[in-house]
């Protein structure tokens, strides 16, 4: 049997068996070389080399300036923010969540610090109007994925990286679809809370009133609120690249953490800085080791092998489209979007060319469906986080993920496929494309 082939079957196996991601792709590198003749040396070497890029040096800052972001009290002030407008609807609450997730996720570029930020702060404060605590938790864990669609995003800076495209024309193309997902979102919570028995507050206070504490709670998130339009103007504008800009947002956090907000302290500081860097590490040597492996993929053409196997079952490019969304969802079940992208997307790059899809539309069909990966079970680091964060379990929050998914990300993932000009319209706008 081919040595690709074994390997891939290796790394199936290995992953199945719930082994950690670097010790997976190192048995799947060892079997290349002994059973393929794959230089050992030579792929470490390359691995090394690829890690030299300015553009990873975005990933490892947004990591940290997320966890600064989640210990400042940076999502607080924008959750009361959000609240203040929409929380006193039937199932504003639920609402306020949704969008403070996607603001979070624009400023960290991570589905995981959405999270952390916003479940021990919203759960229960959603569990205390009447909120079921698994529907709760089910919808902060699935809008907290809206942080890999809404820019800047760490998958698509990894996409444009690993494809050798422009960055911002990938986290464009997934801006559009992460606002549809908010939006429907928005809307499923608005249908689904007329079955729950809502404690609403009742709201005496005149429209003064209202005003004055507008004002009051617009005063203590402005500083808050500058971090995405500092830092995404500066992307959008040309002015930074994201790597500045992961830059200028850890900087800007530890500054109104510290100064303004207060909740930075020497303590947290480096219990911050401390997981950050066993964050960071774990993350390079994973992609160190996956670059090696699908660098050795290459050499032995497996690429071209799925190529012609795919292209054997149809030509027809939506079919093709089809097969690739169905590996994508199933690749997002069992690994990480980073993963998915620096081993899945060289290796069926040659597919996608060659079939006439534009590589930027291709960009906003990985996003949705890894967006999707992070809250779909067995993989699913994204659901498990907000089920221990929410102190539910994973039978009461799977009806509500379900719901979400079904009704929102499927109905978008099939509109960026079938209608490309839509994720595709702000790229064009910009001249990117």
């Amino acid at each position: 049997m081919d040595a690709g082939i074994i390997a891939m079957l290796s790394l199936t196996m290995y992953l199945s068996f719930g082994g950690a991601l670097p010790l997976c792709f190192g048995l799947a590198l060892a079997v290349m070389h002994f059973c393929g003749g794959v230089s050992m040396v030579g792929m470490l070497l390359y691995g090394f080399q690829q890690l030299v890029s300015p553009v990873l040096l975005s990933i490892p800052i947004f990591v940290f300036a997320g966890g600064i972001m989640g210990e400042s009290g940076i999502a607080k002030q924008l959750l009361d923010f959000v609240n203040i407008f929409v929380g006193r609807i039937r199932g504003g609450l639920g609402v306020v969540s949704v969008i403070t997730c996607a603001i979070i996720g624009a400023i960290s570029g991570s589905g995981m610090t959405g999270v952390a930020a916003i479940a021990p702060i919203m759960i229960p404060r959603m569990v205390e109007e009447g909120y079921p605590r698994g529907y709760a938790t089910a919808l902060v864990t699935t809008s907290s994925i809206l942080g890999l669609l809404i820019p800047p995003s760490i998958s698509m800076i990894t996409y444009g990286w690993v494809t050798e495209s422009s960055i911002l024309a990938c986290m464009m193309a997934t801006l559009v679809p992460g606002l549809l997902v908010t939006l429907l979102f928005s809307v499923i919570n608005l249908f689904c809370v007329r079955n729950f028995d809502l404690v609403l507050t009742q709201d005496k206070t005149t429209t003064k009133e209202k005003l004055s504490q507008a004002r009051k709670s617009f005063r203590g998130a402005f500083p808050a609120l500058m971090m995405p339009v500092i830092i995404l103007g500066g992307i959008y504008g040309g002015i930074m690249t994201p790597t500045e800009a992961a830059s200028v947002a850890a900087g800007y956090a530890i500054v109104i953490g510290w100064f303004v907000y207060k909740g930075l302290n020497r303590k947290n500081y480096v219990e911050i800085a401390s997981n950050s860097a066993t964050t960071v590490a774990s993350i390079m040597v994973m992609i160190m080791v996956c670059m090696c492996l699908g660098q050795a993929f290459v050499m032995v053409g497996l690429p071209q092998r799925i190529s012609e196997g795919i292209m054997s079952i149809s030509n027809n490019k939506y079919m093709i489209l089809l097969l690739l969304n169905i590996l994508f969802i199933i690749m997002g079940m069992l690994v990480s979007d980073m993963v998915t992208i620096i081993l899945v997307v060289p290796l069926i790059l040659p597919l996608v060319l060659s079939t006439g899809i534009d590589i930027i539309h291709f960009a906003s069909i990985v996003g949705v469906n890894l967006a999707m990966g992070n809250v779909t079970p067995p993989y699913a680091t994204g659901l498990y986080l907000g089920i221990k964060l929410g102190n539910s379990t994973f039978a009461d929050v799977m009806k509500t993920v379900v719901i979400l998914l079904f009704f929102a990300y499927f109905p978008v993932l099939i509109i960026v496929n079938l209608v490309p000009s839509i994720p595709l319209s702000l790229p064009r706008l910009l001249g990117l494309v």
